[in-house]
């Protein structure tokens, strides 16, 4: 009997044909059958159970069994899907790095594309380099730049419209027009801060009480706010006397009541500008800008027949310009009185400075005249007419 005649083979497996010994070789039908052993050893027995040794004599292939056929363990099914897992691991990692190079070689095989023109380049380049040279300030730059050339654009657009210069004319007209009505206002306000006499150092008194010999010009000096100024008495009431004197120096004020002069008894008002209208003539349009300025106990100087006279402020006050009765009342005492308009640049009220003689001894001043030919007035005294006073009235 020959070796194959001899072996079995596993009831699931199939049969290897039946050859003859004369066309299988005894070495290789001894191989295959010891693998047959091994194959049959793997699903008959569990793998932690070592195989027979000698293969085991089986019944034959070709018989039917309703034997389950023996399933893998635990160990094979790890084997089994680690194989898999390995092969499509590295499938899919050379299918992809395959396609990976196709891609860049299509990339690096395709000509570069060339600006059709220079200038498209440049112009490229150039915005390149101007975005990044820009810093914030040159951009705030730019942008004055720009405004300042619209601006520019605009103005010579409107210089040479047609309505240009009847516009410009009817401006110019508005504003002399403008600066002609409030020219006191705005030039009594400037000459208020501005010292508005030229004071002699003479005129600085030490010692009121000393006996000195003074000019026969009658004058008006006030250190305080640097005032030296002639005075014009007995010049009338009305109002055209009194602007005519004030553009001389400070006029007397005198009205039935209050019209004594320096030395006598009663109350000697002296007026001044504290701003004139630029129209009308006068060298001391401002001399009393600065009256606000003077208060209780400040000292002032009259000049009067070659006498020094020395007066203290005791009150200060405004009034309407209707409100003469404010300048007569009953005293014992020579006193002075200064008045002028109220704020400066108008002529809305009256400011008044009263004042006691303290030097000549006052209480050797002569009587107040008794009888007076000062006609009685009903408004003090101010500045000059405004351009619609002077045009309309008023």
């Amino acid at each position: 009997m020959s070796p194959d005649e001899n072996q079995t083979t596993p009831a699931n497996t199939p049969a290897a044909p039946q050859q003859s010994p004369s066309d299988v070789p005894a070495s290789q039908a001894a191989a295959a059958n010891i693998v047959r052993a091994q194959i049959e050893n793997i699903y008959s027995h569990p793998s932690d159970q070592p195989a027979s040794a000698e293969p085991a004599q089986q019944d034959n292939p070709y018989e039917r069994t309703h034997e389950d056929n023996p399933q893998p363990v635990l160990e094979q099914w790890k084997q089994y899907h680690s194989a898999w897992q390995t092969y499509y691991q590295k499938y899919y990692e050379g299918y992809y790095t395959h396609h990976l190079e196709r891609a860049k070689q299509t990339i690096q095989s395709q000509p570069t594309p060339v600006p059709t023109t220079r200038e498209a380049v440049f112009t490229h380049q150039a915005e390149q380099e101007r975005l990044e040279s820009t810093s914030q300030d040159e951009a705030l730059f730019d942008l004055r730049q720009k405004l300042l050339s619209r601006v520019t654009e605009s103005a010579k657009k409107v210089r040479k419209s047609r309505h240009f210069v009847p516009i410009t004319a009817a401006v110019l007209v508005v504003l002399i027009f403008a600066f002609l009505q409030y020219n006191q206002l705005l030039i009594g306000t400037v000459m208020a801060y501005v010292s508005p006499g030229n004071i002699d150092p003479q005129n600085i008194v030490i010692d009121p009480s000393s006996n000195v010999s003074v000019p026969a010009d009658p004058l008006l000096i006030i250190p305080k706010i640097n005032v030296d100024v002639p005075v014009l008495y007995d010049v009338g009431n009305d109002y055209n006397s009194q602007m005519a004197a004030m553009a001389k120096g400070v006029a007397q004020f005198a009205i039935p009541g209050a019209s004594s002069h320096p030395g006598q008894v009663g109350n000697t008002v002296l007026a001044g500008h504290s701003s004139n209208d630029l129209l009308d003539g006068g060298d001391y349009k401002f001399i009393f800008a600065q009256l606000d300025k003077l208060e209780v106990g400040d000292s002032i100087y009259v000049n009067y027949q070659s006498i020094r006279y020395t007066y203290t402020v005791t009150k200060k006050q405004v009034v309407e310009p209707t409100d003469v009765s404010a300048l007569v009342y009953q005293t014992t005492q020579p006193v002075l009185t200064l008045l002028t308009c109220t704020p400066v640049g108008t002529a809305l009220h009256r400011l008044l400075i009263t004042a006691q003689q303290v030097s000549p001894d006052p209480t050797a001043s002569t009587a107040a005249p008794t009888t007076s030919t000062n006609q009685a007035t009903t408004e003090i005294p101010g500045s000059s007419p405004t351009l619609f006073e002077r045009l309309f009235g008023g």
